[in-house]
This record gives structure tokens, sequence and C-alpha cells, in this order.
């Protein structure tokens, strides 16, 4: 499977970049690049890495945001991970790198309903609330 990386100007001055598919030692690169090219452009407030649509990620792409995140913070730019996949939270957690990228709550496709993010979001506060 191949990586696709689409990044977007969000509200506030933030940058996201949204990779798409297998962040492996083949494609990890072009996760640097995506970040190091949002520095060379401009210095946002902050670098939003969705992670929803990563379906796998072995040790070098774990690397690559690493690097990443050494890049931004050096240009005084702060990289969080915002909705990652559950392997990708898992991936984060195992290495105990979670917190590094502001320790994000993993994303659920697919849960009741229509699966929207407040949707979701409430489900799980519920199931928290009720344990």
């Amino acid at each position: 499977m191949s990586l696709s990386i689409v990044t977007s100007i969000l509200p506030g001055g933030v940058m996201e970049i949204a990779p798409r598919g297998e962040i492996d030692v083949d494609t990890a690169y072009e996760v640097r690049e995506a970040i190091a090219g949002v520095l060379a452009k401009a210095r946002p407030a902050r670098i939003e890495l969705n992670m929803r649509l990563v379906s796998f990620i072995d040790s070098v792409g774990i690397s690559a945001m690493v690097a990443g995140f050494q890049t931004a913070e050096v240009s005084g730019v702060k990289l969080v991970v915002t909705q990652p996949s559950r392997f990708v939270h898992r991936q984060l957690w195992v290495t105990g790198l979670l917190g590094l990228f502001g320790a994000p709550e993993p994303y659920f496709a697919g849960a009741a309903g229509a699966g929207s993010g407040a949707g979701a979001a409430a489900g799980v506060a519920t199931e928290m609330s009720g344990a």
C-alpha cells in the first residue's frame, strides 16, 4: 500500500498534515519531508499530524515522526498528533512516545451511529462514566 499526504491550513494558524496509508521503511521519508516543507514555507502556530487514516506504522515511521517533532521544536513550532488510528495509538503507547505527541486519544472509526467525532467522544465519555 502506498502513502498519500494532504496538508491543510486550519483556523488559528495551525497546519494539518494528514497521511493516509502505511508509514514504513519505504514511505517514512515522506512524513519528514511534509513536516520540513511546512516549516520551510511558514512558521505555523502549531502542526497537527492527523493520523486517523494511517493503517500501519513501523519503527522507521515512528523515527520519522520523532525527527519531525525535533525539527519543528528547533523552529519554535509545536507538533502534536491528532486522531491517531488505534494501531498508531498503540505503537506510540508501546514506545513510550504518546506523551511527546500530546497524549492524543485514539480515533474510533465506525462508533455507534454515523461515527461523527462528537458522537464518538460522547460515547466514550458515557462508557467511562459508567465504569
